[in-house]
């Protein structure tokens, strides 16, 4: 029987790792699909109640005049030109001219849809202008969902970073340039814009708060588990086991193991699980794979055993999670 080379817990990572960026990879996985954006010329008196949208994140940004902001459980916000407002989970709020103001459900006011993910709002009393644009995006990469998860309820960018502030000041003005105008492409000009502004507006957050980074959100930027973790993100199909992503990073079994549950809060196995299962949830509901297919691809005998671990994890059968 061959000897076992041991493992030696103390050297750092494989070089291939030493470049790795698993936060910053996350924050790439965030592709945004644009279910709403509105631009809203509002006049004092206003009051808008906005639904809760779950599973989008719900954004606003003042172009012009300024308005408040009521939050559950937050203090309330004043917006002025130029600042940023990102509810992650798409939670429910008001936004109003001025405290007291009588607010209607935006879904109860005359908008219109100039196309099936783009509307324009003209609202108010005819007094002081404040002009908005809102959007309601989803997202379906599990690490961004997790990422999601870990954020506070409202991210208000009062100011950017000076040497952000520039740029990200041009981005606001073209955005609102492409908003208040009809051209051809403007919806998909728009969305890429807001894929960078909402990008940025957590990574703001993310430096700002260091004291965040604990939990899933810590492990990332931990120099062993970070990379087991991109490994596992990048290559769901692969066969792992917590021997082989221990030897990806240059530990033992029982350290590696020892470690990712201390800093994830599950066992790479519990997380290697849910992670495919949701990458099976994107595949059943964005291709025409079947239960079978996915199953197969991701390891499993049999569909009944995916189709086990799939409903274990995701609180439906894969044949109802499709038709969802």
């Amino acid at each position: 029987m061959a000897q076992a080379v041991p493992v030696n817990t103390n050297q750092p990572p494989p070089s291939a790792w030493e470049s790795a960026d698993p936060l910053g990879e996350t924050l790439h996985s965030f592709r945004l699909e644009g279910v709403v954006y509105a631009r809203s010329h509002l006049t004092a008196p206003w009051g808008v109640v906005m639904p809760p949208m779950p599973d989008c994140l719900m954004f606003h940004i003042v172009t012009s005049g300024e308005c408040r902001l009521e939050f559950v459980d937050e203090e309330p916000s004043v917006l002025r030109p130029g600042e940023f407002a990102l509810m992650p989970r798409g939670e429910g709020h008001i936004i109003k001219h001025a405290e007291g103001a009588h607010t209607v459900n935006y879904f109860d006011l005359p908008i219109e849809r100039v196309t099936p993910r783009y509307e324009m709002l003209t609202y108010g009393g005819g007094g002081d202008e404040t002009t908005l644009i809102c959007g309601a995006v989803r997202i379906d990469h599990p690490a961004a969902r997790d990422l999601v998860e870990l954020l506070p309820s409202l991210i208000h960018i009062k100011t950017w970073n000076t040497p952000n502030a520039e740029w990200m000041h041009s981005t606001l003005r073209l955005m609102a340039a492409e908003a208040s105008s009809r051209q051809p492409g403007g919806e998909t000009i728009v969305t890429r814009l807001a894929d960078i502004l909402v990008i940025q507006a957590i990574r703001t957050w993310l430096v700002e708060h260091p004291e965040s980074h604990r939990g899933w959100l810590g492990a990332l930027n931990d120099e062993r588990i970070g990379p087991a973790l991109l490994l596992i993100h990048r290559e769901p199909t692969n066969d792992w086991s917590v021997a082989s992503l221990a030897a990806s990073v240059s530990m033992s079994r029982s350290a590696f193991s020892a470690r990712f549950t201390d800093l994830v809060g599950e066992s790479a196995m519990q997380y290697v699980t849910r992670w495919r299962m949701h990458v099976a949830g994107v595949w059943l509901r964005d291709s025409d794979m079947t239960a079978a297919e996915c199953g197969a691809r991701l390891g499993y005998n049999s569909e009944a055993a995916f189709s086990r671990a799939f409903k274990r994890m995701m609180g439906k059968p894969p044949g109802a999670w499709k038709r969802k």
